[in-house]
């Protein structure tokens, strides 16, 4: 199993790929701030619940006694169809383009990305640290 096919791992990556389309629509965006007619696009919001049920199908497990704990197992499942591609679904924003807006909206876009970029680099660190006093 590599690393990178952890849930986490994989969850992080999508958030990533996220910001990556986004950045294009908001740059798309500015570019048309003086076309005539043009309504302004954002992606639909990224949701870590909707990317982990893409990703898998989660079981039940079946409690025979009240002591129990109540839990439930994520598998990955072989023969489900799933869509491989990277895009996102882009909605209309219903306001005409506003520059500040937009460029506002690259900011904090920029710097959610990196958060989240910061957040895989120091679960790799963590599993580092974890792997190198296994020994």
């Amino acid at each position: 199993m590599s690393i990178s096919d952890l849930q986490l791992f994989q969850a992080l990556k999508s958030k990533m790929q996220w910001h990556q389309s986004r950045q294009g629509v908001l740059a798309e965006n500015v570019a048309n701030a003086d076309t005539p007619g043009y309504a302004g696009k954002d992606l639909k919001a990224f949701s870590f619940q909707d990317v982990m049920a893409q990703r898998s199908v989660g079981l039940q497990t079946s409690r025979t006694s009240t002591s129990h704990l109540v839990g439930s197992m994520m598998r990955e499942t072989g023969n489900v169809e799933r869509d491989e591609t990277t895009g996102f679904e882009i909605t209309p924003d219903g306001n005409s383009v506003v520059l500040e807006e937009q460029m506002m909206k690259v900011t904090e876009n920029q710097m959610d990305y990196q958060t989240v970029a910061s957040l895989y680099q120091k679960g790799l660190g963590l599993i580092r640290t974890a792997l190198s006093r296994n020994g």
